[in-house]
């Protein structure tokens, strides 16, 4: 069975019943899902192999005032066991289109300098890098 790319709702908490390791960076909390998928802008793909998640890509809409509206992806992630076959460029195309039927006229997104599957994929599907300082702050 082919991998299947599926944009999910409110109420699609059942389709993360089966999660292949390192999909998510954390295990999912049902309340912060729920959260999540009823935030207005946030966007969630997971790609399947029938029954199991085995990919995930989670993007903002950014509404500005002064700009044109954007797509943030906020994260990529695929099984270990089912890297290197297309899953996550098929995932961030899937939000791109997402994002332009949304109003979206830009995209973005971060990673770590050293993350070079991360940067290959960014730049397979036509990313310019651009250098930049992160910082974090806890709230």
């Amino acid at each position: 069975m082919p991998i299947q790319i599926r944009r999910m709702q409110p109420g699609n908490d059942l389709d993360f019943a089966e999660i292949a390791p390192e999909v998510f960076d954390e295990p999912i909390h049902p309340e912060r899902l729920e959260a999540y998928l009823r935030g207005p802008g946030h966007l969630m793909l997971l790609a399947f192999d029938g029954g199991l998640v085995v990919g995930q890509c989670a993007a903002v809409v950014h509404y500005h005032p002064d700009k044109p509206t954007e797509l943030y992806i906020d994260e990529v992630g695929t099984a270990a066991t089912h890297r290197r076959q297309g899953i996550a460029s098929r995932l961030v195309e899937a939000m791109f289109a997402w994002g332009r039927e949304l109003g979206c006229r830009e995209a973005w997104l971060g990673t770590e300098l050293d993350n070079l599957e991360a940067n290959g994929l960014y730049l397979k599907v036509g990313g310019k890098g651009e250098k930049m300082v992160y910082y974090e702050f806890q709230l």
